[in-house]
């Protein structure tokens, strides 16, 4: 039997987080648990207590680039230095090049989507992710990217 999947979105903008969790949740119909998190910073937090009270992970975060603080590609930098089995995707509306390059090179990161985006790209997006995260074959090696 396979787990519940976990999606963690992250993103400043509380319109953005509410808009992805419903778009998520009207497709799943509940197959999935959504955790938002307005800051790289308590997205760390959100992983760490996901850990410690199940010992278990998200199997897909959603990032946004440009946050205050701690930067998108500077958290699942930081996440996958710690949890390289996560799936990572950055959702992003003004994120420059060398941004996103770095977060392939040392994030792992799986697909870039821009804001706004389309439902379909993100809904694919996620399907994707989520079967490649379940799957038996999943060790967490290098994942290929996606393209639009």
């Amino acid at each position: 039997m396979r787990e519940t999947p976990i999606i963690l979105c992250v993103d400043d903008e509380k319109i953005i987080l509410e808009c992805l969790k419903i778009q998520i949740q009207n497709h799943f119909k509940g197959e999935c648990q959504i955790e938002l998190a307005e800051s790289g910073e308590e997205g760390l937090e959100i992983i760490d207590e996901l850990r410690n009270e199940g010992n278990v992970r998200p199997h897909l975060i959603i990032s946004d680039q440009i946050m205050p603080g701690m930067r998108g590609d500077q958290f699942l930098t930081e996440v996958h230095s710690k949890y390289p089995d996560i799936v990572k995707v950055m959702l992003t509306g003004m994120a420059q090049d060398e941004d996103i390059e770095r977060a392939f090179e040392q994030a792992d990161l799986r697909k870039v989507m821009h804001k706004p985006w389309s439902s379909e790209e993100l809904l694919n997006t996620i399907e994707e992710s989520l079967s490649y995260s379940q799957s038996e074959n999943f060790n967490g090696s290098s994942l290929s990217r996606m393209t639009a």
